[in-house]
């Protein structure tokens, strides 16, 4: 049974986020129990279904480098693999590539992945060869499409490199309600191993056709924004959890949201953005436990509708 994060296992990670070894960094904390995992359709790779997005991470000084890395050591030692970034993001990928370079224990657990964001094959290239160089590494395990870019002639690009073994797997993403139709069009004709989609218990759009579709058509779903852009911790505001929040095996809003975003069968991984290792231990109570029926989906669906109307 998932617990909340306690006093010492802060104290453990704090700790573990000062050494300097080669070695697995969170060896000093207590193993926590083994993460939910849902496989990729395509290659049978098992992900444990709580990762992290990294929209805020960036290069900067010793002590926010520090947090940072203390945040890494927290999510792998926790049982989390899939790590999101995108070159749009700032320099989260060199700072990402700065970090995992420094720790060889967090690098080999890590499911890196990162996206393009150019229409002409010859920019796509270039720019995901700069992905490469700023994350550290000779092979990605999942680059995607970013919002639709580069259907046309950066795909053809990152089979060729999927192929060449450099590239696990291709995806395309969107968060925008207004480019569903056209993913739903996309993935109708060409095969990814990855979709990533906005959904959350505050936004179900995605649940009508694209969720269904990437389950019909085996492709793994990465959930961006499964806590609703800050929303959902707004409507709740102060209110404690409801009896039955437990019973899921939830100690905090946080895990509500999540689990009812991974318990969807369609969905393989939800991937949170944070840069605290406090919230990153929360967000992966979510993993813990076992998935939740329909009807307690419902629950939460129907609970939280009730609140954001009132």
């Amino acid at each position: 049974m998932n617990k909340p994060i306690s006093s010492r296992r802060r104290q453990l990670l704090a700790a573990g986020a000062a050494l300097s070894v080669s070695g697995p960094l969170w060896a000093t904390s207590p193993a926590p129990d083994p993460p939910l995992t849902r496989k990729v359709p395509s290659s049978g790779v098992a992900l444990p279904v709580v990762g992290i997005g990294t929209n805020r991470f960036r290069l900067g000084d010793d002590a926010w480098m520090k947090r940072l890395r203390g945040t890494l050591i927290e999510f792998i030692g926790g049982g989390g693999t899939v790590i999101d970034t995108a070159p749009s993001y700032g320099d989260s990928e060199q700072a990402i590539g700065t970090l995992l370079a420094g720790a060889p224990g967090l690098r080999q657990p890590a499911f890196l992945a990162t996206k393009v964001d150019r229409d002409a094959a010859d920019e796509g290239r270039e720019q995901l060869e700069k992905s490469f160089a700023a994350l550290h590494t000779e092979r990605l395990d999942l680059v995607q499409l970013h919002n639709l870019h580069g259907v046309d002639k950066v795909l053809p690009v990152l089979r060729e490199q999927k192929a060449a073994g450099r590239i696990g797997h291709i995806g395309i993403t969107t968060s925008e309600e207004r480019q569903y139709a056209e993913m739903e069009a996309i993935l109708r004709r060409e095969s990814f191993d990855f979709i990533q989609i906005n959904y959350a218990v505050g936004n179900r759009k995605a649940e009508e056709r694209l969720l269904p579709l990437a389950a019909d058509r085996g492709m793994a779903v990465l959930v961006n924004l499964p806590l609703g852009r800050g929303a959902q911790f707004r409507a709740v505001g102060e209110r404690p959890l409801p009896p039955w929040a437990m019973d899921m095996g939830c100690y905090s809003w946080a895990q509500v949201f999540l689990k009812f975003v991974v318990s969807h069968p369609a969905v393989t991984c939800a991937i949170p953005g944070s840069t605290q290792a406090a919230h990153v231990a929360d967000n992966l109570g979510a993993a813990r436990g076992r998935f939740l029926e329909a009807a307690e989906r419902q629950t939460i669906a129907r609970y939280f509708d009730t609140i954001a109307d009132g």
